[in-house]
């Protein structure tokens, strides 16, 4: 585990409630094992939770099973995104919308490992201001990565850890955890899709909330199709770095966390 410079997180007070955000377009197969895994296990290791799915425009029967799944996981608060569609305005809709004071972004397709999800729980409980995951360093695992996404994955955080002089390696995953305080902290968001993945912990480091990384597991899903085009994300990601670059060297700190 590692982290910002700061060895140690600041005193804060304790949390009372975990808001899991799960942006879900189309994904009727994937939800009711992934959202009865997250709920037994945080009902299991005793953590206040809400599950916030954001039914972002599904064309299948994602609903339909989102409020069948509702009478059986009493922590489940299904909500569907009003505005325009996308995995940022998705998630930043479930956001908008979560009770808790803190939160974790998580996937429907159960690629993200709830157990992973904890112990951002306590980490953050510990003081952090954001919990990061990386399949990248020891103690990491990917299970059936596509290999051209693969590649595609380590030269972009490759250039990103390059451009704004980190240590995280694994800025693109979506799998992190951050106080509400971070999440208001980094307002105005901007990207709309997949881009909102890197805004998020790339603002929090840059306006200098604290962070720590632990590695995580990555399994590819078992049902429908993945959202993310690399072909039409290159240039969104590179806009969403370059802003947030410009911030980080030219605005002389006037968006540091006070």
């Amino acid at each position: 585990m590692f982290g910002s410079p700061r060895s140690r997180p600041p005193i804060q007070l304790p949390l009372t409630l975990y808001s899991i955000i799960i942006p879900a377009r189309d994904e009727q197969d994937s939800l009711p094992s992934t959202i009865r895994n997250i709920y037994e296990t945080m009902q299991g290791e005793g953590v206040p939770h809400e599950i916030v799915v954001v039914d972002d425009g599904s064309r299948d029967r994602t609903w339909v099973v989102l409020a069948e799944l509702k009478q059986t996981v009493p922590t489940l608060a299904p909500v569907k995104n009003p505005g325009q569609n996308g995995f940022g305005r998705a998630v930043l809709y479930g956001l908008s919308q979560m009770k808790g004071d803190a939160c974790v972004i998580m996937m429907a397709d159960a690629s993200d490992s709830p157990a992973h999800a904890v112990r951002y729980w306590r980490l953050l409980n510990e003081g952090w201001d954001c919990v990061f995951g990386s399949r990248f360093i020891k103690g990491g695992q990917v299970i059936d990565y596509p290999r051209v996404k693969l590649w595609v994955n380590r030269l972009a955080n490759f250039l990103v850890r390059i451009g704004f002089n980190i240590a995280l390696n694994d800025t693109t995953n979506a799998f992190k955890a951050y106080r509400r305080t971070v999440i208001e902290g980094g307002r105005p968001y901007l990207a709309p899709h997949f881009n909102l993945t890197v805004e998020i912990p790339l603002k929090a480091i840059v306006r200098g909330y604290t962070w720590t990384v632990i590695p995580i597991s990555w399994q590819n899903r078992k049902y429908g199709e993945a959202k993310l085009k690399i072909k039409e994300m290159g240039s969104r990601y590179f806009f969403i770095c370059a802003y947030v670059w410009l911030e980080k060297y030219f605005s002389r700190g006037d968006y540091r966390k006070r």
